[in-house]
């Protein structure tokens, strides 16, 4: 009774309970809260939500509950599920490119090494276009025995014995009597009926076949007998009355033309430089065995027993017959025709008869019939050609058999003596100077560029690791030995500029260790030169190969950059050397001009002053001045006003200059001046006057466009005009004289030269505001930019770190309600199994107690 009362009170308070639920909230317009903005602005979030009052803090609780919760509820648990599929997490894919992607995986997975040899269903191997499966079934099997054309095809009775079971044999024939309508036949009469009739169809077809036959050959008989009249042409005499065909029209003969041009071939595709670097090594590598094979006595014997490997399956499809110069023959009237002969009597018939060239073409045109009639004789030709290559191989082995073995190993010794004489398709990369010397060495220029080409093509940096660093050595090596040339005597210049080449292409390899090594040699000239000043006071003119190394950097590097890291350090030792190195002979004269010439040469792209150069051709003119007293110019370090080496270009006899001839001084003349005799020694002197009056000329044609041209060449006119004793030269030498007094201006510009101010001027007096930019305003305003850019920042750091905290709590207080609520829901469900079991025991105690009244009543 106590329970039903208990279950009645739970039900009527969950019908209460259930009454008096809250309506649903109803939208009402005039609650929803709007935030406007202005404008929509890049890359900022937007803050400006719609909705009810209250419904963005239940968003923020969704999306805890979405993804804190969720990492809260995982936390120090492993049995995570991931979905570990492809693309699964990438949403940037489609679904269909997922499940593409995840077949083409699940294919690949499939086709492992274990399935290698296992042939799947779906792929359908072939063989040239042909299904092997097709194949197999030998659907297309010919009998050897029937060729006619019936082949394929099967006879009823043939049919109904092999496919039918039999049962067609034992069936009745119907046949003309009606005795054997009724009489059954065995089965062993049915098979040799069938036979015989297979038989005599056999015999029937072989009959066809052979009538078929004799009348090919019959027709084959007929057709050579009436070929001479279809190919019979008219006389010659006849021919002139025919009428005269109609000249081709122009039109007409460009249209012909056309039809003969060639078409345009593919090309092949362009290799990559690493492609033809591999194959240019390939190509040496195959000289240089077959040069070895030759001097050690071994081609002959592989060439005789080489026997090219012909496939069973080659087609021969690149056999290609490069002539054929066997003459046509020819089965006519009862003879053999040779065509050759034919067209050598048609020809003297020809020039006797002097025909005009419709004739010929005439002619063409029949011959090119004959020749199609003639088709069917090639195997005479074949015959006959390999009747002629029999025997001409017979007799070559015969002349080789008849020679005596002394001649054949004189042959040998001198084909091993030029497979040893020829230079070697690869060489090594030297590791040092002294292997690049011996290298080169006792070979002449041409040779060592070849050797140098062979070098660098068995060594590309593409082909090889290490190659690079070789090569690279190998410029710096390239230039040691080339300043070794320019200081042999004689110094051998032709081998110098004919390396050029191979050091411009291993620059433009590698330049930055190019720019390294002529660093390197400036740095060290120089450094010898500053040296030499400090122990003697004077330092030597550069020697050649100096020069002939600042004329490389002149070709491998720019000269007109304003800074240039190899050009730069260039100029500055051709600085050095034209106004501290000292002009004591007519070698260090020649020494002179040259760096002259390259200092000119330098300065030819950016047009840049340079008053070394204009100082040291001031001074070389005073060295051909005899009278140094009241000069009207000042001569700079290295030169002197006087004294011992003063008069170096100075004419001992003035009458030599009748006898003297126009000629370009030789660089070998900077190692040591080959004139001997006063005569050439004054004719020398006239030579470099000569050259430095071309280099003042060439100057002022490079500096006319210049403000300050006529105040720079001021002193050279003054010493060209007054002092240089020009009277006594050659006539080449007075027009040039002549031509640079004309270019140079009298009085140089009154205009003074630009030059900066001592004092910085000061600036008037302004009276325009000054406008200051305001980032900010408020609190803030009147500080600097810089300020207030902190300020900002410092603002911002503020905001986004209360707000970072608020989240914080705001997170902390949401775990703590879920872990209060997931304890409280612990405890209830304690409480509730709690009294359960209370209940039960309670609900058992009391039917123990009944039993127990039960059991003593």
């Amino acid at each position: 009774m106590m329970r039903k009362q208990q279950t009645f009170s739970r039900g009527l308070s969950d019908k209460v309970r259930k009454s008096k639920a809250a309506p649903e909230i109803q939208k009402n317009p005039f609650e929803v809260k709007i935030n406007r903005k202005k404008f929509d602005v890049l890359g900022r979030k937007s803050k400006h939500d719609v909705g009810l009052p209250g419904v963005s803090r239940s968003r923020a609780i969704q999306k805890r509950k979405e993804t804190l919760l969720k990492e809260f509820r995982l936390k120090d648990k492993n049995n995570k599920f991931i979905d570990r599929r492809f693309g699964e997490y990438d949403s940037k894919l489609t679904p269909e490119e997922k499940i593409l992607q995840r077949f083409t995986l699940e294919r690949q997975r499939t086709q492992d090494r274990k399935d290698l040899y296992n042939l799947n269903e779906e792929e359908e191997l072939t063989h040239y276009g042909q299904s092997l499966a097709e194949m197999e079934k030998m659907t297309d099997v010919i009998d050897s025995d029937s060729d006619s054309e019936e082949k394929g095809l099967l006879s009823a009775e043939l049919t109904a014995t092999h496919f039918g079971g039999g049962g067609g044999l034992l069936r009745k024939k119907s046949t003309g009597d009606d005795e054997e309508e009724h009489k059954p036949r065995s089965r062993q009469e049915l098979i040799e009926e069938l036979i015989i009739k297979s038989k005599q169809e056999k015999r029937e077809r072989q009959t066809q076949k052979e009538e078929a036959q004799e009348l090919t050959e019959k027709l084959d008989q007929d057709w050579r007998s009436i070929q001479n009249l279809l190919a019979h042409k008219t006389p010659k005499a006849e021919r002139k009355d025919e009428t005269d065909k109609p000249k081709l029209d122009q039109y007409d003969m460009m249209v012909r033309e056309l039809g003969f041009e060639m078409k345009a071939q593919p090309s092949e595709k362009l290799k990559s430089a690493e492609e033809l670097a591999r194959e240019e090594r390939h190509r040496l590598q195959t000289l240089e065995a077959d040069r070895l094979k030759r001097m050690m006595g071994d081609a002959e014997e592989e060439a005789g027993q080489t026997n090219t490997h012909i496939s069973a399956d080659d087609m021969n499809d690149g056999f290609m017959l490069d002539g054929d110069d066997r003459k046509t023959l020819a089965y006519k009237d009862g003879k053999w025709n040779i065509e050759g002969e034919e067209e050598e009597k048609e020809e003297e018939e020809d020039e006797e008869g002097g025909e005009e060239e419709e004739d010929d073409g005439d002619d063409a045109e029949g011959q090119e019939e004959e020749d199609e009639d003639d088709e069917g004789h090639c195997d005479l030709q074949s015959d006959e050609g390999s009747e002629d290559e029999d025997g001409q191989s017979t007799e070559e082995e015969q002349v080789c058999a008849e020679e005596p073995p002394a001649v054949i190993e004189e042959q040998k010794k001198a084909v091993q003596e030029a497979a040893r004489a020829e230079l070697p398709y690869t060489f090594p990369a030297p590791e040092s100077y002294s292997d690049l010397k011996q290298l080169l060495q006792d070979h002449e220029s041409e040779q060592q560029c070849v050797i140098l080409d062979r070098t660098l093509k068995c060594h590309h940096p593409s082909l090889a690791a290490g190659n690079k660093a070789k090569l690279q050595k190998l410029f710096g090596f390239l230039l040691e030995y080339v300043g070794d040339l320019a200081t042999q005597n004689p110094p051998d210049l032709k081998t110098v500029s004919a390396l050029i080449p191979q050091i411009c292409g291993l620059c433009q390899m590698f330049p930055e260790a190019a720019c390294k090594a002529v660093q390197t040699l400036l740095s060290d000239s120089g450094h010898s030169m500053e040296e030499t000043l400090e122990v003697k006071g004077r330092a030597p003119m550069p020697d050649l190969d100096m020069l002939v190394l600042l004329k490389i950097a002149a070709l491998l590097f720019p000269s007109s950059d304003f800074r240039h890291p190899v050009m730069t350090p260039a100029f500055l030792y051709i600085s050095q050397a034209l106004t501290r190195c000292a002009v004591v002979s007519l070698e260090d004269v020649c020494k002179g001009l040259i760096l002259c010439c390259l200092a000119l040469e330098f300065v030819s792209l950016s047009q840049r002053i340079f008053p070394e150069l204009l100082n040291f051709l001031l001074g070389l003119l005073h060295l051909s001045v005899s009278d140094k007293h009241n000069t009207g110019y000042t001569v700079v370090s290295p030169f002197r006003r006087q004294g011992k080496n003063c008069d170096l270009l100075v004419l001992k006899d003035p009458s030599v200059s009748h006898s003297w001839n126009r000629k370009p001084i030789s660089l070998q003349t900077a190692h040591r001046v080959t004139a001997q005799s006063p005569v050439e020694r004054d004719h020398f002197r006239l030579s470099l006057i000569d050259s430095c009056l071309d280099l003042v000329k060439r100057c002022t044609s490079l500096y006319k466009d210049l403000p300050s041209y006529a105040h720079i060449f001021q002193p050279i006119r003054a010493l060209l005009l007054k002092h240089l004793p020009v009277e006594g030269y050659p006539a080449p030498l007075q027009d040039l004289h002549r031509e640079i007094l004309d270019a140079i201006p009298e009085k140089p510009s009154q205009h003074a030269p630009l030059v900066f101010k001592k004092k910085k001027p000061i600036p008037l007096k302004l009276f325009t505001p000054k406008i200051v930019q305001i980032l900010d305003y408020g609190k803030k305003r009147g500080n600097t930019k810089e300020e207030k850019e902190r300020e900002r920042l410092k603002h911002k750091y503020k905001r986004e770190f209360k707000g970072a905290l608020r989240e914080i709590r705001k997170d902390t207080r949401f775990l703590a309600h879920e872990k209060l609520n997931d304890v409280m829901s612990r405890d209830a469900e304690r409480k509730r199994k709690v009294k359960e079991l209370y209940g039960s025991l309670a609900t058992q105690e009391g039917e123990w107690k009944a039993l127990k009244r039960k059991n003593r009543k």
